[in-house]
């Protein structure tokens, strides 16, 4: 017959008792770190500021809820909630205020358009003004120079539901400074990391593609498959110009390498 000594079976207990604990002070402190966190992003503070958005984390599950004005806004929300330091799972109850008929709408359409260009570096999305009617676009507004100006273009035809761009934009002599939201502030890696699968969706040269990406001290890091090398290239140029990028490393595989491999 085994005997227990009950002094050891009590330090077991109050063993399991203190590591119970210390689990849940543990991640108690993680899910207060992504609730603040969230405050703290790029994203939230240029975006999503004075949006009705709340919340909460449980052992790394987050709830966000609440009402935005745009589909492009509960994206942001969402992909950037993602991204943060420990968070398991993102459980999302939040409303579109103005919700479009269907993405190819105008409005929609004007809303991609708008928000992509904000993304970019290379162009002015503040100062850029977008006017959608039945598919055709019309850019206006001021711009650094007539590459910009051109850059701004070939972003927006390639928007899913743009069939045709009018740049009516005027290239200024001098621009006005900066918007704060977007110079000379650091932009932390759950934002840049939204930012990429922003644009990657909007785009219509991408949107179809299974990109992941993963951002280190602004380093991005890109696993997926494309079809050609055309393709893989065209991920890197179009997300090599975002706000607060530092380098791209394009790792995804292209099938017809793969499958040229796979038949030798």
């Amino acid at each position: 017959m085994l005997c227990m000594n009950p002094d050891f079976h009590k330090q077991g207990v109050k063993e399991t008792v203190m590591k119970s604990r210390q689990t849940r002070f543990r991640s108690a402190d993680t899910d207060s770190r992504i609730e603040s966190s969230f405050k703290q992003t790029y994203i939230y503070r240029t975006f999503l500021f004075d949006e009705s958005i709340s919340i909460s984390s449980s052992e790394g599950v987050v709830t966000l809820s609440g009402h935005v004005l745009t589909p492009a806004h509960k994206l942001l929300a969402l992909n950037t909630v993602r991204a943060l330091p420990g968070v398991e799972s993102v459980e999302y109850h939040i409303e579109v205020k103005d919700e479009p008929a269907h993405e190819y709408s105008d409005t929609w359409i004007g809303w991609k358009i708008k928000f992509t260009l904000l993304y970019h570096r290379s162009v002015s999305g503040f100062d850029t003004e977008v006017l959608v009617k039945d598919g055709i676009v019309t850019l206006k507004g001021l711009t650094g120079s007539e590459s910009q100006k051109a850059l701004t273009g070939e972003y927006a035809l390639d928007i899913h539901g743009v069939t045709k761009v009018i740049n009516e934009m005027s290239v200024a002599r001098e621009m006005p400074a900066p918007d704060h939201r977007t110079s000379a502030q650091k932009i932390d890696d759950a934002s840049i990391t939204a930012l990429v699968k922003g644009v990657l969706m909007y785009h219509r040269s991408t949107s179809l593609l299974k990109v992941y990406a993963e951002t280190r001290d602004g380093a991005v890091t890109l696993t997926g498959i494309s079809k050609n090398h055309t393709e893989k290239d065209m991920v890197t140029k179009l997300i090599s110009d975002i706000h607060g990028l530092k380098s791209v490393s394009n790792n995804m595989t292209v099938s017809m390498d793969q499958a040229e491999a796979e038949s030798s």
